[in-house]
């Protein structure tokens, strides 16, 4: 076809004057020419969209990548569905030109159009966001929090999940406020997990949300979450497996753990190649003690007064050993009673020590009694119940952090006799 007659059937488009002839059309077919053409003046865009009496052509305008984006907050609050849903497809397409300048005018009014349909009513829009959103690697962290806390479980658990956007402060505040079952589990596994919201995960004390964490290598579990995970194994027993083959679990919380599983999960302890051989003996002979133990006090009514005096004349007498034993079997009126023996007081007034959940208290207490500051830490969790964030650390590993004169004024305060240097 030759030059000139391609020129003449290419329709040329239409000024300013001529438009405002078809905005005043009652015909829709001429306003919705309008509201499909990249060249429509926005002014007049922006007119159709909150004027113009029929859908299709608002539909329109919101597909229109020419609309202007300050007549998104029109309309995500347009009457009909489908023009919420054909502005929400245009926003999220946008994201990704727009969020290299968080402050610009342009994302602000994309992010509040999105809030606004992410509190729709209609199920199908919240729906058709979270789906897109939680894979979105542009997604506002407001909008993503929003959706996170939506009351249809098939909106917000993709974002609980899937997310990258969602912020730990809107996790922390969701754990805390919102803790349902699938809730926790879908936080539990997300790719990466903050040490906090792993913590939080694990104070929530939900069995299956704890063990997707445990069982989670994304998740970041610190040395003290790792530690409350064990102790709190004793009540969980489904957390016991997979703390016993997580790759970051420390030697002595893996012979802690030993003190208390059953064989299968022994047996997985002992099978761990990341263990030197030293640990991996000890782990089985902190079972076999056990089970000695066990074996040893077949009788539960049996006076913890006649039980001490048996153990007292025993081989080695009341050893740490043996009362790191009655510890990991949970026997604390046996350690109780020990305790009282080697530290030259009675059942009543040490029960009342450790009944106060002082840290201090029970620290000077144990070293009264000749024991060890690890054994006085693990009195501590244990029989003391103390948090972990109150509780008193050993100084290196193995000694007391505190001073002679600061325990024997602990020891004075409590009404015992003070240690003679």
């Amino acid at each position: 076809m030759p030059h000139f007659i391609t020129r003449f059937f290419v329709k040329k488009p239409k000024d300013y004057s001529e438009q405002k002839k078809s905005l005043q059309s009652a015909k829709v077919k001429e306003r919705m020419s309008l509201a499909r053409d990249t060249n429509t003046n926005k002014e007049i865009l922006y007119y159709l969209a909150e004027s113009d009496p029929d859908p299709k052509v608002r539909e329109a305008v919101a597909k229109n990548t020419s609309a202007p984006i300050h007549v998104s907050s029109v309309l995500a609050g347009d009457d009909d569905t489908d023009v919420r849903l054909a502005l929400a497809k245009r926003l999220m397409a946008l994201l990704p030109d727009i969020s290299h300048d968080e402050h610009s005018q342009l994302y602000a009014f994309t992010v509040q159009a999105l809030g606004t349909l992410a509190l729709d009513e209609v199920l199908k829009v919240r729906l058709a966001l979270s789906s897109t959103l939680k894979d979105h690697a542009y997604t506002p962290p407001k909008v993503a929090g929003q959706l996170a806390r939506d009351v249809e479980r098939e909106v917000s658990e993709p974002i609980l999940r899937f997310c990258a956007a969602l912020a730990d402060e809107d996790l922390l505040d969701i754990l805390k406020n919102h803790p349902a079952s699938w809730v926790i589990e879908a936080i539990a596994c997300r790719d990466r997990v903050s040490a906090d919201v792993s913590r939080a995960v694990i104070d929530v004390e939900d069995i299956q949300g704890g063990t997707a964490l445990i069982s989670n290598e994304g998740a970041n579990l610190s040395e003290m979450v790792l530690q409350i995970i064990v102790e709190k194994a004793r009540q969980f027993p489904e957390w016991q497996k997979p703390i016993s083959i997580r790759k970051s679990l420390p030697a002595d919380l893996a012979k802690q753990l030993a003190e208390f599983v059953e064989g299968s999960v022994r047996d997985l302890l002992m099978l761990r190649g990341d263990f030197d051989p030293e640990t991996t003996h000890e782990i089985a002979d902190v079972f076999r003690r056990r089970l000695d133990y066990a074996a040893s006090n077949p009788d539960d009514s049996e006076p913890v007064e006649q039980r001490l005096k048996r153990a007292i004349n025993e081989e080695g007498g009341l050893s740490e050993e043996k009362l790191s034993d009655a510890l990991g079997m949970r026997d604390y009126d046996f350690v109780a009673g020990a305790i009282a023996h080697l530290a030259k007081s009675n059942f009543i007034s040490v029960t009342k020590i450790i009944d106060m959940r002082a840290p201090k208290a029970i620290v000077a207490l144990a070293w009264k009694a000749g024991l060890s500051m690890r054994f006085a830490f693990e009195l501590q969790k244990t029989v003391g119940q103390v948090q972990p964030k109150e509780m008193i650390y050993p100084k290196d590993g193995t000694d007391y952090p505190m001073t002679a004169d600061e325990l024997n004024w602990q020891l004075e305060f409590l009404g015992l006799k003070p240690v003679k240097g």
